[in-house]
């Protein structure tokens, strides 16, 4: 969810018009339709003072995006790809390696 979304409905559920919010906020009126446009968006410091004048908190979960098995291989096989192009004795001062940049996976 957007910041847009989250500040038009905390101001909808709280039944203030937007220029009641933008007066508990400290902000003008303008900033508040440029927020709920999307034409802007806030800071994190900023959405979350919309959002407690408005009566309400923010909350954020994190959660750790499982790495399949495929993913893990393909990590493996880039380097073990990289580590092949290495060579045991530096032959001299520089060494070139394969590029990983379009291979990293995210």
């Amino acid at each position: 969810m957007d910041a847009a979304r989250i500040i038009r409905i905390a101001r909808e559920q709280s039944g203030i018009s937007k220029r009641e919010l933008a007066r508990r906020a400290g902000t003008s009126p303008a900033a508040i339709v440029k927020y709920e446009s999307g034409a802007t968006s806030p800071t994190v410091d900023t959405l979350n003072r919309i959002i407690e004048v408005a009566g309400w908190s923010i909350g954020c979960d994190l959660h750790l995006k499982p790495v399949d098995d495929f993913d893990r291989a393909a990590v493996i096989f880039e380097l073990l790809e990289f580590v092949q192009h290495a060579p045991l004795h530096p032959v001299s001062k520089h060494i070139e390696f394969p590029s990983l940049k379009n291979h990293v996976v995210a």
